[in-house]
């Protein structure tokens, strides 16, 4: 599936619009155990499949953060924006986890642009609501708000 392009001129009449959708993406037990060492969080509901068997999920589950942190890969394989020199991430607002992703399960995200509008020097803003969904789309595993700068191509400013 390859990522649907659009101008960064045009994000602004998009508003409102679904983009795309990523590609699925398995959550496993290596990714949890490499995150947890990364982030050290080794709580047992990720780290421990024995003990996490008997918990409140019934099997380990993936850290809120880990399936926050594959956000910015799975929004480019949504969608790409051309006309731009640079990209960035400004930050994330409104996040929600709204539901355990279980070692095994796969996610994807749908990407809608919220909001974009002119910035400072030349910059175009835009924040991408993001949905990413599990097993069952009626419930969303994960909500935010992704915010990101753009420098469109022809322009001649800069950060300072």
């Amino acid at each position: 599936m390859s990522p649907r392009t659009v101008d960064l001129a045009d994000l602004a009449s998009l508003a409102g619009q679904e983009l795309g959708t990523s590609r699925w993406h398995r959550i496993d037990q290596d990714t949890v155990d490499r995150f947890a060492t990364l982030t050290n969080d080794h709580q047992w509901i990720h780290v421990d499949p024995v003990r996490a068997a008997s918990g409140p999920f019934g099997a380990p589950v993936a850290h809120g953060f880990l399936v926050l942190a594959l956000i910015p890969g799975m929004v480019n394989e949504a969608v790409t924006v051309s006309g731009v020199r640079y990209t960035i991430n400004k930050g994330m607002d409104r996040v929600r986890l709204n539901a355990p992703v279980r070692v095994g399960d796969q996610v994807r995200a749908r990407v809608t642009v919220a909001s974009a509008r002119p910035r400072p020097r030349d910059h175009q803003e835009c924040v991408f609501a993001v949905r990413v969904e599990g097993s069952d789309p009626r419930t969303p595993v994960l909500r935010v708000e992704l915010t990101y700068l753009f420098l469109p191509e022809s322009s001649a400013a800069h950060l300072s």
